[in-house]
């Protein structure tokens, strides 16, 4: 089991993650995407367009449309994950009030392409740390651990009302520069948040049974133990195998650390997993 102190250190950090991630959506769209009319992806883009018609900022409206979008969050994937979330929609909110919007470049593809990119990053960030931006994320995040399929791929279907709508209420060019904007940012959230991607772990160690113990208060993955003795010394092992998502490689190397300071891991990229695998945690 991780200890108290390692748990204290990855909140701490979790948290300060989450700040910076806040802080980069928020000047993605009052640098970028505000000043070209164009849309962010998720709840933000529908934000934006509301905005538009109410007279209420953008970061309150993001504020309210996360509120039913939480309780899906809260049941389907958990109360810290959303607390955490919606921290990083408050932080976004405040931001966004303390940033003033400015025009940076006139020409509305760079503002696509660098929004799109920049407010994605803050969001991958988030999940990548167990939280999210709130709004489409968290939807998004679901069906993804659902079906297995890349976070960004659902993402972008999510995102296609927003398209429709910015064409419908504004212009048809404000919309197909959001199109832009989504594409890119599916991209960076696939490349940051990689928890479809899947690896084979091989763990040789002499401590098997504080091993497996470690493992799943920590992870909850199926192990394969495979008796083994040592090349050199001819002592008696067992190498522990168990597939993980990227997104879990780091607790992993701190329970093996932990239980078996000498024990001797090997990750390997794995294509496809087939068979009884753990999707919703």
């Amino acid at each position: 089991m991780l200890t108290s102190h390692s748990s204290i250190v990855s909140e701490v950090i979790r948290v300060l993650v989450i700040v910076f991630g806040a802080l980069i959506m928020a000047v993605g769209l009052n640098l970028f995407l505000e000043p070209a009319n164009v849309f962010a992806s998720g709840a933000t883009g529908i934000a934006q367009i509301i905005a538009g018609f109410l007279p209420l900022s953008t970061g309150v409206l993001l504020f309210l449309i996360n509120i039913p979008i939480a309780m899906l969050g809260w049941f389907k994937v958990g109360r810290l994950f959303t607390f955490y979330s919606f921290l990083h929609v408050a932080l976004t909110t405040f931001f966004l009030d303390l940033i003033p919007i400015t025009e940076l470049s006139g020409d509305i593809l760079l503002n696509s392409v660098f929004g799109g990119a920049i407010t994605a990053a803050g969001a991958a960030v988030a999940l990548k740390w167990g939280a999210s931006a709130g709004g489409l994320d968290i939807v998004a995040l679901v069906l993804a651990r659902m079906g297995d399929r890349p976070v960004g791929t659902y993402f972008m279907l999510l995102n296609g009302i927003i398209v429709i709508a910015a064409g419908f209420l504004y212009n048809w060019e404000s919309a197909l520069y959001t199109l832009v904007t989504l594409y890119v940012g599916s991209r960076v959230i696939d490349t940051i948040h990689t928890r479809h991607v899947k690896l084979t772990a091989l763990i040789v160690t002499k401590n098997p049974d504080e091993m497996r113990d470690a493992i799943h208060q920590n992870l909850t993955r199926g192990i394969t133990r495979i008796p083994a003795r040592g090349g050199f010394d001819a002592s008696e092992k067992e190498i522990l195998m168990t597939v993980i998502t990227r997104y879990e490689m780091y607790t992993l190397q701190q329970v093996v650390q932990e239980a078996d300071p000498e024990a001797f891991t090997n990750i390997i990229n794995t294509t496809t997993v087939f068979g009884l695998f753990r999707k919703d945690d």
